[in-house]
């Protein structure tokens, strides 16, 4: 799984969103982000995790965070996920899966019983200096974004 923990600097990415547009790491410089990543669009345990985040989004940019998600889906299957949810935030599209790698979490998966390489499902939260101050390994999909907030004692 990841290699990145708590007190250590966040990579300073860079990938496409859903619309093309190239977003930084120090595009949120000064600010908190939450950066997270999940294998598909429109996935049952996706989906879940993406309502969770758009449902608090609104407690999530009062406390001062950006969310960003991120998968190797491409940037026209982001736009469909985001209009059929009506998803606030951006996503990124990383099917060379730079940022999926920088950060630690593609590897080696196993679903009934098959072994494969996917996307681990974690979270990152990073703070306005680029220091990353928490990482979910163990998502809770339906609460995700209660689920950073309790982590973070915030809630």
């Amino acid at each position: 799984m990841t290699h990145l923990k708590e007190g250590d600097k966040a990579p300073a990415f860079e990938g496409k969103d859903q619309n093309g547009n190239t977003v930084k790491l120090s595009d949120f410089a000064g600010k908190k982000l939450i950066v997270y990543f999940y294998p598909k669009d429109d996935t049952p345990g996706c989906t879940a995790e993406a309502c969770s985040l758009r449902d608090s989004y609104e407690s999530l940019t009062a406390k001062g965070f950006a969310v960003v998600g991120v998968s190797t889906d491409s940037e026209k299957s982001h736009q469909k996920f985001i209009e059929k949810y009506n998803l606030p935030f951006t996503l990124i599209s990383d099917p060379e899966r730079k940022v999926i790698e920088a950060f630690g979490v593609w590897g080696k998966k196993k679903f009934m019983g098959k072994e494969y390489e996917g996307i681990h499902r974690e979270t990152f939260v990073i703070d306005e200096h680029g220091t990353i101050i928490k990482v979910i390994t163990k998502v809770d999909t339906k609460n995700h974004a209660t689920q950073i907030l309790k982590e973070l004692s915030m809630a």
